[in-house]
C-alpha cells in the first residue's frame, strides 16, 4: 500500500459565510494541491470538505496520515465521537443531531477505503504545509466574498 500524507485546512469569512478549503497530498517527493470553496458555509464544513476531497483524489487504497489543525475532525475520530454518532443514528450524547451529517457520512465512506490516521497540529504556528493550506483556503473563500450576489 502506498503511504500518503494529507495536509488539510478550511477557512470561513464569517461563520456562516463564504468559505474555502485546501488539501495537499504528498506521495514521496510529489505534491498535489486541490482546493475549492462555497458561497455560504461554515468553518467546520470546510475543514471536513478538505479531508473528504483529499481522500476522494486518491486513485487506489493507501495508508494516509492526515495532518490537520481541525480539532473538530481529529477529535471526532481520535476520541471515537464518530463511532458513537453512527451508533446513535447521527445523534450526539445529549440527543441533539450531529452537525454536518451529510459530510460525516461521506467521510466514513471514504475513510473506510483507506488506512487513515489523524494527527492534530496547531494552526498558524509556522507548519509549512498547514500555512500553505490556510493561505489557499482563505484565497478560495475570498473568491466568494468578492462576488456581489
Amino acid at each position: 500500500m502506498k503511504s500518503v500524507y494529507l495536509y488539510t485546512d478550511g477557512a470561513c469569512s464569517g461563520n456562516p459565510g463564504p468559505g474555502g478549503w485546501c488539501a495537499v497530498l504528498r506521495y514521496g517527493s510529489r505534491d498535489k494541491i486541490i482546493s475549492g470553496g462555497e458561497k455560504s458555509t461554515t468553518n467546520n464544513r470546510m475543514e471536513l470538505t478538505a479531508v473528504i476531497e483529499g481522500l476522494r483524489a486518491l486513485k487506489e487504497q493507501c495508508k494516509v496520515n492526515c495532518i490537520t489543525d481541525s480539532k473538530y475532525v481529529c477529535d471526532a475520530v481520535n476520541k471515537h465521537w464518530l463511532d458513537s454518532w453512527q451508533k446513535k443514528s447521527w445523534k450526539k450524547s445529549n440527543g441533539k443531531p450531529v452537525l454536518n451529517p451529510d459530510l460525516w457520512i461521506e467521510f466514513v465512506k471514504l475513510t473506510s477505503l483507506h488506512d487513515v490516521s489523524f494527527q492534530w497540529i496547531k494552526g498558524h504556528d509556522g507548519h509549512p504545509e498547514n500555512e500553505l493550506c490556510d493561505r489557499t483556503a482563505v484565497t478560495e473563500a475570498q473568491k466568494y466574498k468578492d462576488k456581489s450576489i
